[in-house]
């Protein structure tokens, strides 16, 4: 009971801290000119807030040297150059990137090798039908090849999330990674849906989110419905008309008889056989799967209108009828987009009350896209998620209702909607200040680059974030991870958390070293109350709650000194490393933040696998004192822990 009580207290104080010292200033920035909506530009927030306030939510969290350097710029100057990444040298993180070889490789090639893993599967498998006989040289060989192809897919899975982290943490260009993983929520795709998944999330994630992140979202919306990686997650590769629509394939391949003209009887035989071949063509497709509703059901509820957006189960199916024949190519022909008219419903439909009529292919779909992109209630749904993301789980009517003008004022660009919300008086105010509790990507994230860590290229920090509740790439739903605080705050999350503070600070984490901050590298023998005041203004802004420097100072947590977290390290943790990489099956499917329930069980029954989880360096952490003490238990602090 004491414990849930300390727990509850904890989790109370992540979501009600209240920020200290606040004043009002005027900001002197410009309304955008496109900006439709005359407001106040009061900002409550007094200057060096104001840019901690933007590094916390523009970027994954503020590295050595960054409030200065946004402060020499110039804050409203410096949020511009973020709204325009292409202007910013990223040249280093390129080079970064290049690094990784599975990523790099042509992914039409990699398919294509895929397909011809699962053709020689199916051949070792029929040729092994007699398990009992001794496995031939030649067998043992092809086992061999099997397994080292199928490795080279885990290595694509495990080099896409590595990437993403590394991207967060190390490129210059934060705002676009802060928009692209804001977009890859918004568009979920789960990597373990399918064995082909991982290679379609490559161009997913480097060719459709990334460039578009800040562009039009008609744009966006259009290579989304587009990618191989959506199609194949909602199942629109494999929607067709019903046996009972026309298709264009059908309309086109009329046959034409001429009963007694030229051919004479034996062309009415002829048409009399390829009448019976259309009959046994349309017996196959009856048992075709036929009309798929999945896509065009998140279309209209996650992707654009939203739940409350005013469509009706008949704007659902006429959608999907409208996306027939929206496909992608066989693994074996490379897997990219391609239309197949002779499986779009050519009948004519009405969506949202407006006409599409007959006898026409992708235009179909497009005229969708165009009807929802222009859409108020789209421009609404999208300007709340933004406004949730980036200044309150609870965001303002006035704030949303700004944003949507703006969004249709300008035809749905991104990056003036963005503009509008994030140099608004509610962006830089004293409720939204340090107000949102950050995921399990963001509080990792944020940690390496306040420990100035470089970008890693190992899965490790990837398999931090999934130890945390938030595999990436990994929620099963389309709805995608939860965008508020209290989705995070339980027993099990936040005592992960804590405890990944003091693996950090134990030099757990890659690419991190305390001894190695600037700010942190001659204190080490300094009194503790000097080393506390040192860590609260480097790696907490200089801000810190009483309750919070007392933990500091003293070195005791309430939880951890009561034993609730003397085993956290070793239970948060997900020992299965090829699991986590393969993600072919359901093992990654979980909560919020929960482990894999079947992966969890796995664990449980097999001790042996301690040994993984301390070669990378999540288990048995020693007991911290002194300044890597103090770093842990900040990194674990509710001002550590919210942005």
């Amino acid at each position: 009971m004491r414990i849930t009580k300390l727990i509850g207290m904890v989790a109370a104080m992540l979501l009600s801290f209240a920020p200290v010292g606040v004043f009002a200033q005027k900001s002197g920035v410009k309304t955008p000119a496109k900006s439709v909506i005359a407001r106040s530009d009061v900002r409550e927030l007094p200057a060096d807030q104001q840019i901690i306030q933007a590094l916390n939510r523009l970027t994954f969290g503020a590295k050595p040297g960054d409030i200065l350097e946004v402060r020499t710029i110039g804050l409203d100057k410096w949020i511009d150059q973020q709204l325009h990444p292409e202007k910013i040298n990223d040249d280093a993180m390129n080079a970064f990137v290049r690094n990784y070889s599975a990523l790099n490789a042509n992914q039409n090639d990699l398919l294509k090798q895929y397909a011809e893993q699962q053709k020689m599967r199916k051949e070792v498998k029929r040729d092994r039908a007699d398990t009992t006989k001794a496995m031939s040289a030649d067998e043992i060989a092809e086992m061999r090849q099997l397994q080292q192809q199928a490795n080279s897919r885990r290595q694509v899975v495990t080099q896409l999330q590595s990437s993403r982290v590394a991207r967060a943490v190390g490129s210059e260009r934060q705002l676009q990674e802060v928009m692209t993983d804001f977009w890859e929520n918004h568009f979920n795709i789960y990597a373990a849906k399918g064995a082909p998944e991982p290679y379609y999330l490559v161009d997913f994630d480097q060719n459709v989110i990334r460039p578009r992140a800040l562009g039009k979202f008609r744009d966006l919306l259009e290579a989304v419905a587009k990618s191989p990686a959506m199609l194949f997650y909602l199942d629109n590769a494999r929607s067709m008309a019903d046996s009972s629509r026309p298709t264009l394939r059908a309309e086109n391949n009329q046959p034409r008889v001429r009963p007694f003209g030229r051919g004479g009887i034996g062309a009415v035989m002829r048409a009399e056989q390829q009448r019976a071949r259309q009959q046994q063509q349309q017996q196959v497709q009856r048992k075709r799967p036929g009309l798929n509703e999945n896509y065009g059901r998140e279309l209209l509820e996650l992707h654009t209108l939203g739940v409350d957006g005013g469509y009706t189960q008949q704007d659902v199916i006429n959608v999907a009828r409208a996306f027939t024949g929206w496909t992608i190519k066989p693994p074996a022909q490379g897997g990219d987009f391609i239309f197949r008219p002779q499986v779009h419903d050519a009948g004519d439909k009405i969506v949202l009350g407006h006409k599409l009529a007959a006898g026409r292919g992708m235009e179909d779909a497009e005229d969708v896209l165009d009807i929802l992109a222009k859409s108020p209630a789209t421009a609404h749904y999208i300007s709340f998620k933004l406004a949730r993301r980036f200044v309150s789980d609870s965001p303002s009517k006035a704030l949303v209702d700004h944003a949507a003008q703006v969004y249709l004022q300008t035809d749905g660009d991104i990056r003036e909607v963005l503009r509008s919300i994030i140099t608004s008086p509610e962006f830089f105010s004293q409720q939204a200040f340090r107000s949102k509790v950050k995921s399990p990507f963001e509080v990792v994230v944020s940690a390496m680059r306040a420990l100035n860590a470089a970008p890693d290229s190992t899965p490790r920090s990837a398999q931090v974030i999934a130890y945390l509740g938030q595999p990436i790439f990994g929620h099963q739903a389309p709805n995608g991870w939860p965008e508020t605080g209290e989705s995070w705050m339980n027993t099990g999350a936040i005592l992960n958390r804590i405890n990944f503070g003091m693996a950090a600070a134990a030099g757990r984490l890659p690419g991190a070293d305390i001894r190695a901050l600037p700010a942190l590298d001659t204190i080490g023998s300094a009194p503790r109350g000097k080393q506390v005041d040192a860590v609260v203004a480097a790696i907490l802004n200089g801000m810190v709650s009483p309750d919070t420097r007392a933990v500091l100072l003293s070195g005791e947590h309430p939880m951890l000194a009561n034993g609730a977290g003397a085993n956290g390290i070793q239970n948060m943790a997900m020992a299965d490393t090829a699991s986590d990489a393969d993600m072919a099956d359901d093992t990654m499917a979980n909560g919020a933040n929960g482990q894999p329930a079947a992966r969890l069980k796995r664990n449980q029954n097999q001790g042996g696998k301690r040994g993984a989880l301390q070669s990378r360096g999540f288990a048995n952490i020693p007991q911290l004192s002194g300044l890597p003490q103090i770093v842990g238990l900040a990194l674990g602090s509710p001002e550590f822990q919210r942005h």
